[in-house]
């Protein structure tokens, strides 16, 4: 555990040296963006004065984007490539300096700052999240009580403990470790490991997960792992490795900008030498139109085509409740193919209802639920809570009960003992009862038995329902042709009856977390990009691993911290509102990248046919990124 907190503090920190320049950066930005203002208002007669400031402003506004990134990042990428690997800030940075060296000092510094605006823009919009996993590991049990050999007890740190090591675990304790129960039995919450939200009953003979929660009963253990094994051990380090092998989504531009840059770099060159040859044209003429063609080729409106939508966008998602992590996580999840759901909390509710009750024909029903309320105000399981809210007392009842694991709820009423508990707890039941509870549970429901001198009068089932759009969600989906799958850690009977409910296309139960991360790259594997919605710890490897994760927003910290995007409240209605406008995002950015390559090879022409000059192709270009940017505030409209 240790290596890998040490390894996850070490990644991190090498990715803020590599990104992250504190506020100097934006800093000079506004400093170079003062002195260009400053300069362009003063006469001709300072022309000295104006282009020296106009030169300082290129400098200061383009130091982070095209000296330390520009140059920088050419020179790292050419070194760790072996060959020359220039980006558009190189670009953009020629461009200006041709146009600062025929005399065009403002346009020069216009096309840096409009470059490098669109560059922090960008950076903003993305937010660059790191995605952190310093919450899982505070989750990690630290300490347990070792029973010593002289039967006693002491406090060992986690990592100290050994496969066979006997420990005590005290009601409302964290599990240490894995192992297996020795004496004692009681209710365990494990939710952090299977996201199964009703407590498991545990005795001798149970296996027990290390970070879930006991309830009420105290037990002896002996471990059956070391802490580098355990379950939860495996969330942590498939969270972890799944960080290091995920790559970032590039972007549309992100993928045609190196070979441009390369073309544009490589064809204003020969340009300037053929031209003399074929044309009869002067040096200075070549150089001139040479230069000119390199403003027309600088992609201005191109460097803006995605900041406006990508912004629009994410204002747009988070005004509805989605929270996005970064635009090309948006893009990319425009083309999913495939999309996993957790079950609890995810595609249901994540606490139980109360779906069916039968009470036999000789019970006074409001008698028998005044009973009921009053047995199981004494207790704190999920199913009490459940029951509770269902019913209504009509007659507050003062009945002493004894909460026994194993059995369940005892209680004394009028000389009658009062007992409810889960069926197998029940020697003789009824035929009718029997078919009953077989019938409840092959729907995924957890049956309780309520019995009278312990025969069974009252039955009531309970399920984790869904949620209130997943059945819309899934259908939305599945009409789009995309591949819909239920992952649960529940039983395959519980699994196959939500999933026949919600009518996905795949149901697959009894997973483990480290079985989610393996299931995503084989829905990867088999229908391509994919992505994965869950709200548990046990969900963050798969959360990593997808494509695109995707959070509820109610969910744990650990699963909202490494996600992509965010559902606040819990609604599947926004996640299909989120789909729907990356799709749009994805569009109106090829119209943008369409409409600003036309631009570009319109001014191309013309300045090989000597029809502009710098001013004119400026002109136009800051027009078609004016165009680009309002095209993509359309997306800032809600319905």
């Amino acid at each position: 555990m240790k290596d890998i907190q040490e390894k996850d503090t070490h990644e991190h920190g090498s990715h803020n040296h590599d990104h992250n320049h504190g506020k100097m950066p934006i800093v000079l930005y506004f400093i170079g963006l003062a002195l260009a203002l400053i300069a362009l208002f003063l006469d001709g007669e300072n022309s000295l004065l104006q282009n020296s400031l106009f030169s300082i402003a290129s400098i200061s506004a383009g130091y982070h984007v095209i000296i330390l990134e520009g140059i920088g990042e050419t020179i790292e990428n050419t070194k760790n490539k072996k060959k020359f690997t220039p980006n558009s800030h190189i670009l953009m940075g020629t461009a200006s300096l041709g146009a600062s060296l025929i005399g065009n000092f403002w346009e020069g510094t216009l096309l840096i700052l409009i470059f490098s605006g669109a560059h922090f823009l960008e950076d903003y919009a993305e937010g660059r999240s790191k995605r952190e996993i310093t919450k899982l590991l505070e989750m990690n049990p630290t300490t347990a009580r070792l029973i010593t050999s002289d039967g006693n007890t002491t406090i060992v740190d986690v990592n100290e403990l050994k496969v066979g090591d006997q420990l005590q675990v005290l009601n409302g304790d964290q599990v240490p470790i894995d192992g297996t129960i020795l004496s004692g039995s009681t209710s365990i919450d494990e939710s952090s490991i299977n996201g199964e939200s009703i407590p498991k009953e545990k005795s001798k003979g149970d296996g027990v997960f290390g970070s879930t929660i006991n309830g009420t009963g105290t037990f002896t253990m002996e471990v059956t792992k070391e802490n580098k094994d355990t379950v939860f051990s495996k969330i942590l380090q498939l969270v972890n490795q799944n960080q290091e092998n995920q790559t970032k989504a590039s972007s549309i531009i992100q993928k045609f900008e190196p070979k441009y840059v390369k073309f544009v770099l490589i064809a204003i060159p020969l340009f300037i030498l053929l031209t003399p040859v074929l044309f009869d044209w002067t040096w200075s003429q070549s150089i001139y139109r040479g230069l000119v063609l390199l403003v027309a080729a600088s992609p201005c409106a191109l460097a803006a085509a995605t900041v406006s939508v990508t912004l629009s966008a994410t204002s747009n998602l988070a005004k509805r409740g989605v929270l996005s992590k970064g635009s090309s996580y948006l893009s990319q999840l425009a083309d999913i193919q495939a999309i996993a759901f957790d079950k609890t909390g995810t595609l249901t509710k994540g606490k139980p209802e109360v779906t069916n009750d039968y009470f036999a024909d000789s019970v006074d029903k409001e008698s028998m639920i005044d009973i009921v309320v009053a047995l199981e105000k004494e207790s704190n399981h999920p199913l009490a809570s459940a029951i509770l809210k269902k019913y209504e007392q009509k007659n507050k009842l003062a009945i002493e009960v004894e909460n026994q694991i194993g059995k369940g709820l005892t209680g004394v009423y009028n000389g009658k003992t009062y007992r409810i508990g889960k069926p197998s707890s029940f020697d003789a039941v009824s035929d009718e009862y029997t078919r009953l509870n077989k019938e409840w549970a092959s729907e995924g429901k957890t049956v309780v038995y309520v019995s009278e001198n312990e025969q069974v009068i009252v039955l009531i089932g309970l399920m984790d329902v869904p949620s209130e759009n997943a059945k819309a969600t899934i259908d939305y989906f599945k009409k789009l042709g995309i591949h819909t799958t239920l992952i649960t850690g529940d039983s395959e009977m519980t699994g196959q009856a939500v999933g026949k409910q919600l009518g996905v296309d795949q149901v697959i139960a009894n997973v483990m977390p480290e079985d989610k991360s393996k299931i995503i790259t084989e829905q990867q594997e088999n229908y391509g990009v994919t992505a994965m919605v869950g709200d548990g710890v046990n969900d963050a490897p798969a959360l990593v691993k997808a494509d695109v994760g995707i959070a509820m927003g109610d969910g744990t910290d650990v699963a909202v911290d490494v996600s992509d995007l965010v559902l606040m409240k819990n609604d599947l209605s926004k996640l299909v509102k989120a789909h729907e406008i990356s799709l749009k995002m994805n569009r109106v950015t090829w119209q943008n990248i369409i409409f600003s390559m036309a631009v570009v090879a319109f001014l191309v022409v013309v300045s090989l046919l000597g029809l502009t000059d710098i001013a004119i192709s400026v002109i136009i270009h800051e027009g078609s990124t004016l165009v680009v940017i309002l095209n993509g505030l359309r997306l800032l409209k809600t319905k």
